[in-house]
This record gives structure tokens, C-alpha cells and sequence, in this order.
């Protein structure tokens, strides 16, 4: 026989419930665990006849495709491919990619007053407070940022950097990297308008008992209301200066014998002063570091110094000037936040050409993220907190198994070893003591 393949083997089809997505039954269990399916079913609005899908068979669906890897709607079809998978937990039919489609832009529609985007609202705070009550936090970092996403479509405006697309508000907190609240917004929408309403928002949404007792962000949150706010509410800030001329002006009339290295030989100094905005009712302190600026030919002015300050209300006693630098830093973990969301969970590109309906499909999105994160810290090993979700899906997902039928139980056999095996027991039983009380 002449040989037609490279390698000698052949490729056929089998009636075998087999699975290449085994560990993802484990991901579904703490989604129902922590009550996605009964939250979603209470707080959105219903189907329009009786053969509609209910809305938890919709949003499961789609957390599913998202925690899998899949990054369209489209690939809502390789879920109906795993049939053993989604009969083993009890999702028995998949809606189609243009069902979904169809079902974003009613949840969305600002004719019909958006219900289904405030219900999704609803089910994220909620399950916000089941996932943070249980971290035995009493105060919070919330790192807000404005994120870009880049889209040809239909109903996007052009952001600042010149791209087509949105420019949703995320806001994490710190210490859990859950994405506490969500505000989608068009291309064209500054990322300093509202951020005073975003961080109340996002106060709003803290579980009873907790607080956000410190806040931090670039320059789009430079605005006296907002400093003032921060302060009534006895919020530690860091955000980045807009260096208007008043700043500018601060800065030059710090004398010389201020700046300080604060290691020797670093390549750069540091200083502060005392500074205030029209509007705010108190003053504080302007943290500021300066670089010496390597080919200042190629500068406009060709200033000796770069600048960066920092805004902040932390005491002297508190943080010195370079801690207050080095804590406000810390805030560039919130882009690992971003684009875990965006890349690990396919924010990065919406599906729909109306804005009201891709606002539905990042909260879903932002709830797949969120049940992730709840997921690897109250149900796996402590160990695999800091893996993202390639990793867990390189380690747990993407696991071959067959499903079988025996003594009247269905039997999930993954192809893992003994020590995975007792891993993925205790996950599973640890998500199931989850559910028996999620609300603790």
C-alpha cells in the first residue's frame, strides 16, 4: 500500500462519551457550588416562551466556553461536542452561538431598561461577597484603571490612542485580584470621567464588615472631588499626579539639597513637598522622582530631569517618601489583573456590533474571571493561587477522560495519576462543603 500519511496511523470516529476537557467538570461544580445557576435564574429576566433557554443555561454556558479557553461565541459548538461532559453536570442541551447573540443584545437593550446587564450586576456582587468573606480581609486596596479594547465594530468610538473600540472601568482589589466592579463604556469616553461615582460604586459593593481602606491609580484619578471623598472616608491614597503647571511649579521649588538618592548610585533622587488643588479641602503630599534624561537632544525642551509624583495622604510616620513610591507601584499588578481578564479570558475582543450587548458580555466575562478566582483560592491547594488560567488549564482542564456508566452512577475516568487523582478529590470536596453554606 502506498503510504499517504506522514505518520502511519488513521483517524476515525467512535459513539464513546470521551472528554478532552475532564477538569473542567470541577471548575462547573464550584460555579454551582457558590450558586451561579440559582443567582443567574433569580435575578435576570426569564425566557419569552417556553422554549426559551433560562438565563443560568445561557450565562453557564458561556462562563464555561470563557474558563475553557474558548474566545468567541462561536465556540459555543465545541461545548455541544463534549455531550458526556455537559450530561455529567446536568446541562443537557447548549444554545447556539446566534441564540446567545440574540439573548446579549435583549439583556442589554436600554429600550427595555437593561435588566438583564443590572441582573448580572446583582449575581456578580453576590458572588463577590461569598468569595471575599471567607479571606478573613477586614480592609482592601482598590487598584481602579480604565482598560482599552481594540474593535471594528459597528457601534465603537475611537479611543484616545486613535483604536476603535471601548474603554471599559475595572476595579480589583489588591489583596484577592477579584474584579469587584465592572463599568463598560464606549471608545470616546475619557477614562477620567467619573471617578468619583466609579470608586462609590465600588464602595457600595463591599460586603457588610469590610471596607476599602486604600486606593490607588494613574493620573485619570487626579480630581479634587475625588480627593476629598478619599478623605471623608478615611481612604490611604497613592495616585498619579497630573503634572499641570501648578505641579510643575511645585516641583521646580523644591530646593536642591532635597533631592536625595536613596541608594547610592540608583540613577535617580527623590523629594516631596506639600501640595494642593483648586477644589480640596485639604492638602498633601506630592511624592515626587526624578531621572536624569538620557538624550535630551531628542526632547522637545531637553530638560535635564524626567518627573513622576505621586499625590498622597499616607503620614510621614507612615511611609517615607520612598515607601509611598514603592507601595504605589504595586498598583502595576492591576495590569496582570487586566490582562488575565482580557487575554486569559477573551475580553480582549467582543462579539456583538451593538455596545449595549458586548456590556453583557464583559460582566459575564468579568464573572467567569471572578468564579476563577474564587475557584483556585477556596477550593484548590494553597499552592496554586498564583497560577492564571493557562496554567490551570494546562494542569486540570485539558484532561482527556471517558465517561462511563456503572452500578448506576456516572463515572468520570480521567487519565491521571494517583496523586492528581486524590488532588482533584479534595477540590471537589472542598467545593462541596462550599455549597452546603456558600453565604458561610
Amino acid at each position: 500500500m502506498i503510504q499517504q500519511t506522514i505518520f502511519p496511523f488513521k483517524i476515525e470516529m467512535t459513539k464513546e462519551r470521551l472528554t478532552a476537557h475532564g477538569g473542567l467538570a470541577l471548575m462547573a461544580e464550584f460555579n454551582h457550588g457558590i450558586g451561579l445557576r440559582e443567582l443567574t435564574d433569580r435575578y435576570l429576566p426569564g425566557p419569552g416562551s417556553n422554549r426559551g433557554f433560562e438565563p443560568s443555561e445561557v450565562v453557564d454556558a458561556v462562563v464555561l466556553v470563557l474558563q475553557g479557553g474558548g474566545r468567541s461565541l462561536e465556540d459555543l459548538r465545541e461545548l455541544k461536542n463534549e455531550g458526556g461532559l455537559m450530561k455529567l453536570i446536568g446541562r443537557g442541551e447548549i444554545p447556539e452561538p446566534d441564540t446567545v447573540g440574540d439573548w446579549l443584545r435583549r439583556m442589554g437593550d436600554p429600550k427595555t431598561g437593561q435588566f438583564g446587564l443590572k441582573g448580572l450586576d446583582r449575581v456578580r456582587d453576590k458572588i463577590n461577597e461569598r468569595i471575599l468573606k471567607r479571606d478573613g480581609i477586614e480592609q482592601y486596596t482598590l487598584d481602579a484603571d480604565a482598560t482599552e479594547i481594540i474593535g471594528e465594530k459597528s457601534d465603537a468610538f475611537f479611543t484616545y490612542h486613535g483604536n476603535k473600540g471601548y474603554m471599559p472601568m475595572v476595579g480589583f482589589l489588591y489583596e484577592t485580584a477579584v474584579c469587584l466592579y465592572d463599568e463598560f463604556r464606549e471608545g470616546n469616553v475619557a477614562p477620567a470621567y467619573g471617578q468619583k461615582e466609579f470608586y462609590l460604586e465600588c464602595k457600595r459593593r463591599m460586603p457588610e464588615g469590610k471596607r476599602i481602606g486604600y486606593y490607588r491609580s494613574d493620573s485619570a484619578s487626579y480630581q479634587a472631588d475625588l480627593f476629598n471623598q478619599l478623605e471623608e472616608d478615611g481612604v490611604r491614597y497613592g495616585i498619579t499626579a497630573d503634572q499641570d503647571k501648578a505641579v510643575k511649579l511645585a516641583i521646580a521649588l523644591i530646593p536642591r539639597g532635597d533631592w536625595k538618592e536613596p541608594v547610592r548610585g540608583c540613577g535617580y533622587e527623590l523629594a516631596e513637598t506639600v501640595h494642593c488643588m483648586n477644589g480640596t479641602k485639604k492638602a498633601f503630599r506630592l511624592v515626587v522622582k526624578r531621572e536624569i534624561r538620557r538624550q535630551r537632544e531628542l526632547f522637545e525642551k531637553g530638560e535635564q530631569y524626567f518627573y513622576h509624583a505621586v499625590a498622597t495622604n499616607w503620614l510621614g510616620e507612615e511611609k517615607n517618601t520612598e515607601e509611598v513610591l514603592r507601595w504605589h507601584n504595586q498598583r502595576g499588578q492591576s495590569e496582570n489583573f487586566n490582562k488575565e481578564l482580557k487575554i486569559g479570558f477573551g475580553m480582549e475582543r467582543m462579539p456583538c456590533g451593538q455596545s449595549y450587548a458586548n456590556a453583557v458580555f464583559f460582566r459575564i466575562g468579568v464573572l467567569a474571571y471572578n468564579l476563577f478566582i474564587g475557584f483556585k483560592r477556596l477550593s484548590c491547594p494553597e499552592s496554586w493561587a498564583r497560577h492564571t488560567i493557562a496554567t490551570f488549564r494546562w494542569k486540570m482542564v485539558e484532561v482527556a477522560g471517558r465517561i462511563v456508566k456503572h452500578a448506576g452512577e456516572m463515572v468520570l475516568k480521567l487519565m491521571i495519576d494517583l496523586e492528581k487523582l486524590e488532588l482533584f478529590r479534595g477540590i471537589r470536596k472542598k467545593s462541596f462543603e462550599l455549597s452546603l453554606c456558600p453565604d458561610g
